[in-house]
């Protein structure tokens, strides 16, 4: 079952930007879609997400050069190459080979991730097979284990429009003897939040942010983790649910220190939120030991080496 067409376009994601789509075609039958992703707070290490930078143009977040690198280059060359879809590997590298950069910045990341995801699709049909059991067979997994669900219930940083620094707070039911059950905990729980919060902030303090998790204005990271773990226990759930984060600090690093008020733009910024790596450091191990917190993920600048290992060091917790 060889590549027989490729058509990209330009979609809207549920912000409401432009991002990438694409329809794959094999042996001019069965066609597989894939969309692409896209995250708000992005590392300089990161595959390039190939944006038009024209502010005509949905204020310079148009994907019509990715679209085009797709239909006019990426198309032409996997047509030609005749592989058959199971081939993902192959085909990806002759993707990485047209870009020719270290962060698929030539074709853009969008292009090339949005290709990748169709092939796989249709890999995974001409297999017979669902779409993770290929995915696994690609890995070289034997053994298939469901993971816990994490819901991203409370949103901060460039994912919300409120004080909050750190991005991402999820709770993740460790304690659930099965997936369905785990997804009845995340789900009950996240209603309880919702409920938690109105009772302390008032109705309007339940919008949502990028993420789905609700956007309380709060300026203590540490009230967040209050909040969750009220809802935890109102829940019924203490002991079964654990707490991850995904801090992105690299969106509030400046100048060699961590601004926990850097969405506060006015005369009246707190000084005193900004912040040592050292004080940053010893605020995570204050969250590890007051909360049931399981993981932490991006709690420096990305570049920040010795700030890591010295947390990871002092904890047992997962760090990435």
């Amino acid at each position: 079952m060889p590549i027989s067409k490729i058509v990209a376009r330009s979609i809207f994601d549920s912000r409401g930007n432009p991002t990438v789509e694409v329809d794959l075609t094999i042996d001019n039958g069965p066609c597989f879609r894939a969309a692409v992703p896209s995250g708000a707070s992005t590392g300089i290490y990161e595959a390039l997400e190939l944006r038009d930078n024209e502010k005509c143009n949905y204020l310079g977040k148009g994907v019509n050069t990715a679209v085009n690198n797709i239909n006019n280059i990426i198309a032409p060359a996997l047509i030609k190459a005749g592989l058959i879809v199971t081939e993902q590997r192959a085909i990806d590298d002759i993707m990485l080979k047209l870009d020719g950069t270290p962060n698929k910045s030539k074709l853009g990341a969008n292009a090339i991730l949005g290709v990748s995801l169709a092939v796989a699709k249709a890999g995974a049909f001409k297999k017979g097979i669902p779409l993770y059991k290929h995915i696994a067979d690609l890995a070289g997994n034997k053994e298939i284990v469901l993971p816990v669900p994490a819901f991203n219930v409370i949103n901060g940083g460039s994912h919300a429009g409120n004080k909050l620094a750190m991005q991402e707070f999820m709770i993740l039911p460790t304690g659930a003897s099965s997936f369905t059950e785990a997804m009845k905990i995340g789900s009950e729980v996240y209603h309880n939040l919702k409920n938690v919060i109105k009772a302390k902030f008032g109705l309007d303090a339940t919008a949502v942010g990028d993420e789905g998790g609700f956007a309380p204005n709060i300026l203590e990271n540490k009230e967040g983790l209050r909040l969750i773990e009220t809802a935890i226990e109102n829940a019924g759930y203490k002991g079964k649910v654990v707490i991850g984060m995904d801090v992105a600090a690299s969106e509030f690093y400046v100048d060699g220190k961590y601004d926990l008020d850097f969405k506060n733009k006015s005369d009246s910024k707190d000084k005193s939120q900004i912040i040592s790596t050292e004080a940053l450091t010893n605020l995570y191990k204050e969250f590890i030991k007051e909360f049931p917190i399981a993981s932490i993920e991006d709690p420096f600048d990305q570049d920040h080496w010795e700030a890591w290992s010295t947390l990871t060091s002092s904890t047992d917790i997962q760090v990435n």
